[in-house]
């Protein structure tokens, strides 16, 4: 359930980008996988850092790990935060490359707010690509 003292912060067309939470005298910008997206900072601060995160990065290739013996790339389907009485999920599949000959991939439902085993693509990571 997201706490009462969250304000959803949207883009102009409506869209959530994420919530304002205060901390002390502060404010801190909450991204739409209920992460921390800036640090304590005043509320006009605390909007632009969400503006500027946006949701492009919710088409980028992620990394979820403990699924497998190597962390596996793969891509949000669905981010759902908590809603009054129902909890949230997030919901990643494995990456297809956009493939759609292919069988469809591996679904792993997954907690709101997301994991942190749930984490954005670093150099040195499994490609899809490269055979070991």
């Amino acid at each position: 359930m997201l706490p009462a003292d969250w304000t959803p912060h949207r883009r102009d067309d409506g869209e959530l980008l994420g919530w304002i939470s205060p901390e002390g005298e502060d404010w801190v910008a909450i991204d739409v996988l209920g992460r921390t997206a800036s640090a304590p900072v005043d509320w006009l601060d605390a909007e632009a850092a969400l503006d500027e995160v946006g949701l492009a990065w919710l088409a980028d290739v992620w990394m979820l790990e403990g699924e497998a013996p190597d962390p596996l790339r793969v891509r949000f389907v669905e981010v759902t935060p908590s809603d009054g009485e129902t909890p949230g999920r997030v919901v990643v599949k494995v990456d297809d490359f956009g493939d759609m000959q292919r069988p469809p991939s591996a679904r792993f439902t997954l907690p709101w707010p997301a994991p942190d085993r749930l984490r954005p693509a670093r150099p040195g990571d499994p490609d899809g690509r490269t055979l070991g």
